[in-house]
């Protein structure tokens, strides 16, 4: 239990230690499931927004020497945010869908926007944009120690609504199939029933019948 606490701490360590751009260029799903790749052994310079810091402070919590950051990864640069060509958004809800921390907002069929302030510059909504409306920008500022702050608590909501909503579906889905379920076996039932008063309607109406006469 102690070695299992013990890289819990880690993980959780290195997870507030990486920038929460939640960008995925490090190859993973997130900066969390970075964080328990690198306890379980993953190389630490995976995370082109930390730079060469960043690898300094997980070389520090690790034990492991300082390398230098893997380019493979992509390079690091000024924070970037994501900007919205607003006359030629569809509406469609895939940019929002895409985003990890929730930096964008709208509706179905309506214009979308990107809150500046939210935006991690994780570029995560350029790809799903069937219109190629949205564009990265210098974000004319640099990424706080505030802001991996409130992504890391913003990404979290956003899984746990993901998750909660999922759970949702799978019991709605399950529900359905039990009313379904349940609709057959009264069909059954009602269809055995019929056939039964049938069959008792048939017997009784032969009992009525005289009896041949005898020879």
């Amino acid at each position: 239990m102690d070695s299992i606490k013990v890289a819990r701490e880690l993980v959780d360590r290195l997870d507030a230690a990486l920038p929460q751009t939640q960008c995925r260029r490090c190859g993973y799903e997130g900066c969390l499931p970075y964080a328990e790749a690198i306890a379980g052994g993953t190389a630490i310079n995976r995370c082109p927004p930390g730079g060469d810091e960043l690898i300094a402070t997980l070389a520090n919590l690790t034990g492991r020497p300082a390398i230098a950051l893997d380019r493979t990864c992509g390079d690091p640069g000024p924070l970037t945010t994501a900007s919205i060509d607003e006359g030629i958004c569809i509406g469609c809800t895939l940019c929002i869908d895409a985003c990890p921390v929730d930096a964008i907002v709208g509706a179905a069929k309506r214009m979308h926007t990107v809150l500046p302030v939210l935006c991690t510059g994780c570029a995560l909504c350029i790809s799903p944009c069937p219109v190629d409306c949205i564009a990265m920008i210098p974000a004319g500022r640099a990424w706080s120690a505030e802001d991996a702050l409130d992504a890391r608590r913003r990404y979290g909501v956003r899984n746990r609504r993901r998750n909660e909503g999922a759970s949702a579906s799978g019991e709605a889905v399950e529900a359905a199939k039990q009313h379904a379920a349940a609709k057959r076996q009264a069909a059954v039932a009602a269809a055995l029933a019929r056939a039964r008063a049938r069959r008792a309607s048939l017997g009784a109406s032969r009992s009525k019948l005289p009896l041949p006469a005898k020879p």
